[in-house]
């Protein structure tokens, strides 16, 4: 029995089919800092967690 795909990859594949880009979002570098994607806020290069929003990078 084969197992069905998680929603979120459904999601990106019809997304992709579309001619929309699906990568996964990570942080964002701005002068040797983490910066993240969703607020912009700036962390430290050991940062995995936005203080200031609470966003994580997909892994």
């Amino acid at each position: 029995m084969a197992s069905a795909p998680r929603s979120d990859e459904m999601f990106d594949e019809f997304l992709s089919q579309r001619g929309h880009e699906v990568d996964d979002v990570g942080w964002e570098e701005n002068y040797n800092k983490k910066q993240c994607p969703d607020c912009g806020g700036l962390h430290g290069s050991a940062a995995s967690e936005c203080s200031v929003c609470g966003w994580t990078p997909v892994n």
